[in-house]
């Protein structure tokens, strides 16, 4: 983190700013602050691999006083879960050198479910229109830090970052999670150097007021238990003529695979009432995105238009122009490596690369197996696709594998 983020910072108990303390704990590398501890009127918290962790509990406070005891190491191991570091593969994967990979990282920090989850997150049929709708709406000209609350390991935040033309003087997005092991892979595979902030979403929001242009929460908001109070919080960092983008909000009148705690339609709506909320079915903006190659914010729903639909998206914004049909720009640009969709694998013969695709489990095909509306059961490629990829040797079909998801823009040491 940079000091030039503490002006942004709020305590979330007692609502002062932040300071940085000058003990022992502070260490500091090319104007970056990689450990230390922030001071406000009623608490203490650590900086912990530059990620602020603003949580008041045992196991922060006990990190915070390894910091202060000069055991950087010992306090990130412990903040990870991974309680020694002496264990071999730990000790490979917090090395400054490492080459382990995300992959690696989240088979060793989350080996279940929402691991294999995170590691084909780029390509699954819920994230597809979240993406689409925020490279679409990022569109047009924004200034200030983006937030991507409650942001996983960073995809979104990804998108987010890279979504907006690049300007002089435009700062970066701002990613925020009650799970640090989470923002550690954020901050060191999938968007390196990221800024990254450790808090719970069950609690005020730790910002200055009229913040953010755009803040988005995709996928948890379900899972929070205090809604009103995140719903108000999120209203009260969005400036006043901001957005709140909330995508696949999962529907208490529907069927979800683990739905969390839903809501109806007309409950979230009701929520963000103050900021004018619109709804939209995230089955049309799927159908949208895939056969018209474009996000229609004028067709919003009725919560008895959108009925027992598993899921929907909504967008509060008190400006307009917002809600039109939008294009989604073409993502044919490379800013990470281009690799092969993880779900797909690869048999290399004669000269040729042929791709089946294999899901990770049962469970993740019934979740997410829509996904075959644009990922093929199998293809035959004439290029070598172990090798490193360039779109100079696909030729023609560079656009087809990039838009149909075949290939993926992954950050460097994705898999």
């Amino acid at each position: 983190m940079t000091e030039t983020l503490l002006q942004l910072l709020r305590c979330p108990f007692c609502g002062t700013s932040l300071q940085l303390v000058a003990n022992s704990a502070l260490t500091q590398e090319r104007g970056q602050i990689t450990s230390g501890v922030l001071g406000c009127e009623c608490c203490a918290f650590p900086i912990v691999a530059g990620i602020p962790v603003l949580i008041a509990d045992d196991r922060t406070r006990q990190a915070m006083h390894t910091l202060e005891a000069g055991k950087h190491d010992e306090a990130l191991a412990m903040l990870l879960g991974l309680g020694t570091i002496k264990d071999e593969k730990s000790w490979r994967l917090l090395s400054p050198d490492t080459e382990t990979n995300l992959r690696e990282a989240l088979q060793l920090l989350s080996p279940n479910a929402e691991g294999s989850y995170f590691l084909h997150r780029f390509s699954d049929p819920t994230f597809v229109p979240a993406e689409a709708l925020l490279r679409a709406v990022l569109q047009a000209e924004t200034t200030g830090p983006l937030l991507d609350l409650c942001g996983g390991v960073g995809h979104l935040t990804r998108v987010l970052d890279t979504a907006r033309p690049v300007r002089p003087g435009v700062q970066s997005t701002i990613t925020v999670d009650l799970h640090f092991w989470k923002l550690w892979i954020a901050t060191r595979f999938t968007l390196p150097g990221c800024t990254a902030i450790c808090c719970s979403a069950e609690d005020p929001l730790p910002f200055a007021s009229n913040l953010f242009p755009i803040v988005t929460l995709m996928d948890a908001f379900p899972y929070i238990w205090h809604k009103r109070l995140c719903a108000s919080e999120m209203a009260r960092v969005v400036r006043p003529d901001g957005l709140l983008a909330l995508p696949h909000l999962h529907n208490a009148l529907g069927n979800n695979v683990n739905s969390g705690d839903p809501l109806s339609p007309s409950a979230y709506r009701n929520l963000f009432a103050g900021q004018e909320p619109r709804l939209f079915s995230d089955k049309c903006l799927l159908d949208e995105v895939l056969e018209h190659q474009m996000v229609d914010l004028s067709n919003i729903k009725s919560p008895d238009q959108l009925g027992s639909e598993p899921s929907l998206t909504l967008i509060a914004s008190q400006d307009p122009s917002h809600y039109r049909q939008l294009p989604i720009p073409d993502q044919l640009e490379v800013t990470g490596e281009l690799q092969v969709n993880p779900l797909y694998k690869i048999d290399h013969r004669n000269g040729q690369s042929y791709l089946q695709l294999s899901f990770p489990s049962p469970d993740y095909e019934a979740e997410f197996g829509a996904c075959r509306r644009y990922l093929p059961d199998t293809l035959t490629i004439d290029s070598d696709l172990r090798s490193p990829i360039s779109p100079a040797s696909l030729g023609t079909r560079y656009a087809e594998l990039r838009r149909s998801r075949v290939l993926i823009d992954a950050p460097p040491r994705y898999t």
